[in-house]
């Protein structure tokens, strides 16, 4: 589904972005997906799948959620490899207790990027639990309900190649342009809302940190060097939180009430105080970035988890409203085909997860006047 036309005044910077939880091995049992047969739920039979969809959308850069520690080293990085791209993963927290056997089965997250578009400057490990503790102020619920889930965010720091820019060339010294692209897994449980949300607040403010200290080290003595917002973001991930949650209200509006109903009035207020860069405003916790959301109109993907007993969106991509436009999207799988098949839910033959895909064209136009301009010409002085 297009919904802009690109800038074409000027170079600009054109990308396709996926973003998939792709159902790990592990949690993809008969108990759990009892109406679709046992050979569909089989990952030698799903992971043809999987990897079928991924080659078919080719996106330029791809936010993996699920994916075991052994196949992502035995099974996607080499078969993508082979299509160009390179990547990075992390497992859950849990991994660092386990001995190597059991690492292999443990999931996290992964991000993929074609090498002909980007370059992989840096990336950097994100771990819920290890905020939780340092910032626990003496809160039993942010030790006990927040600190005990082994959730993670990944973030990779990458910069443009001369391939990627379309209407002209930019100068030499501006074709690198860099993207911090970030995901993230946010835990599952319904009864842990308040658990999503401070684990999206910790999110949002781990990569401001990370973004400050990127500034400082590839723009230093410049006017961009302590604006966070000076830096494109790209936030893909599992969510497991609705459009009307606390998590979506917070990274959309760029701040959520102190007393929103999610934290179901436990005690994280002292806790809290630290991820909310905006300490003057008692009534509300905020983060300083500016947000774009694709895909905020339901009828274009009403559902991005499909299972018997719960349909629901909860699969997101973000992005920099000041960097980047949103220029097209995927739309959902026609409602007649699951009526016509009496598909009750996924995993299903024809749908090797539980979650849909998303996939989003970009554009990010070469600034005016360019923050590595500065950068250069302060820097010759």
């Amino acid at each position: 589904m297009a919904i802009a036309e690109p800038d074409r005044s000027r170079p600009t910077a054109l990308f396709t972005v996926m973003c998939y939880n792709v159902l790990c091995d592990k949690y993809c049992t008969r108990q759990q997906y009892g109406y679709c047969p046992s050979w569909a739920l089989n990952w030698e039979y799903r992971k043809k799948g999987i990897i079928e969809e991924i080659r078919i959308y080719s996106a330029d850069i791809i936010s993996l959620q699920e994916v075991e520690t052994e196949q992502f080293h035995n099974f996607f990085l080499p078969e993508l490899k082979r299509d160009g791209y390179d990547g990075i993963f992390e497992p859950k927290s849990r991994a660092k207790t386990m001995t190597e056997q059991e690492k292999k089965h443990v999931d996290g997250c992964a991000i993929f990027y074609k090498t002909n578009k980007f370059t992989l400057i840096k990336e950097q490990l994100i771990e819920f639990n290890q905020i939780a503790m340092a910032n626990a102020e003496g809160s039993a619920d942010m030790l006990n309900r927040v600190m005990t889930k082994d959730n993670i965010g990944l973030t990779a720091l990458l910069e443009t190649k001369e391939v990627i820019w379309e209407h002209g060339k930019p100068p030499e010294n501006q074709i690198r342009q860099q993207i911090m692209v970030a995901t993230a897994h946010i835990h599952w449980d319904p009864e842990y809302c308040d658990v999503k949300l401070i684990q999206t607040m910790m999110l949002m403010w781990e990569l401001r940190n990370i973004i400050e200290d990127t500034l400082q080290q590839f723009r230093p003595n410049t006017a961009t060097a302590r604006d966070i917002n000076a830096m494109p973001l790209l936030l893909c991930g599992d969510l497991n939180s609705l459009p009307d949650s606390g998590v979506v209200e917070y990274l959309t509006h760029s701040k959520v009430a102190a007393n929103h109903i999610d934290f179901k009035e436990l005690g994280y207020e002292n806790c809290l105080k630290k991820l909310n860069p905006n300490i003057r405003d008692k009534e509300s916790l905020s983060h300083s970035f500016r947000l774009g959301r694709a895909y905020n109109n339901s009828e274009i993907m009403p559902n991005t988890n499909y299972t018997y007993d719960f349909k629901g969106i909860i699969d997101y991509i973000f992005y920099s409203k000041d960097h980047m436009n949103l220029l097209g999207m995927l739309g959902a799988i026609d409602d007649e085909w699951f009526k016509q098949n009496k598909i009750i839910g996924c995993p299903h033959p024809h749908i090797p997860s539980d979650h849909f895909s998303l996939f989003v064209e970009f554009e990010m136009p070469l600034p005016r006047t360019t923050n590595s301009t500065r950068a250069i010409a302060q820097s010759k002085r």
